[in-house]
């Protein structure tokens, strides 16, 4: 039996911090998982950023509300569900994708969350657990799953090395240097091609 696990944003989405740097005109907030192997690091900066500029929730749900799917990202989802099990695992939070997966066709995700106080403000983050992609694919790899995985972040690199196949989608240059090993593509096509050839 076979799990598909694929990240969220770059894959399916636009990068979320990306549209918001552009909208908020906070270029830093460009930095993403393709520039910064440290989660941990990178969203305590982000979250540092947002107190400097007094940005909170609901500045970036408004940012968010305008961000479609890419372009055949739902038909690539709908056509690999008719054929086997997909779940999106990402580090976005719940009170970013909820829009996001509406239009996607309510997949399931897997995700962390944002603590909010009073004032709208973000004060922190909560991860469902360490190496929250690593940890799912092999807690579903030990209830009988044979997992396939794909991203372009260093934070899928775990994931997609864990798994039975894994394959790079549109991933950096940089991140396909270091890592000759993965299968790269760059089309929802092609991805579909070698989940399943995987499968095979």
């Amino acid at each position: 039996m076979y799990i598909t696990c694929l990240d969220l944003e770059g894959v399916l989405v636009p990068e979320i911090w990306i549209a918001f740097a552009e909208a908020s005109g906070i270029p830093e907030l460009r930095r993403t998982t393709r520039d910064e192997p440290d989660y941990d690091k990178l969203m305590r900066w982000r979250l540092g950023i947002l107190k400097e500029h007094g940005l909170g929730l609901k500045e970036i749900q408004d940012t968010i509300a305008t961000i479609d799917p890419l372009p055949g990202a739902r038909e690539f989802l709908d056509e690999l569900r008719s054929l086997t099990q997909a779940v999106i695992i990402s580090d976005t939070f719940t009170q970013f994708a909820q829009p996001l997966m509406k239009k996607l066709g309510w997949p399931t995700l897997f995700c962390n969350e944002l603590v909010i106080d009073s004032d709208g403000m973000v004060t922190d983050f909560r991860l469902r657990c360490k190496e929250t992609k690593l940890s799912t694919v092999r807690a579903f790899q030990s209830v009988g799953y044979e997992t396939i995985a794909s991203g372009d972040s260093f934070n899928d690199l775990a994931m997609i090395q864990a798994s039975k196949a894994g394959f790079l989608f549109r991933a950096p240059e940089s991140i396909r240097r270091q890592h000759p090993e993965i299968p790269a593509c760059e089309s929802y096509d092609e991805l579909l091609a070698l989940i399943k050839g995987a499968m095979d």
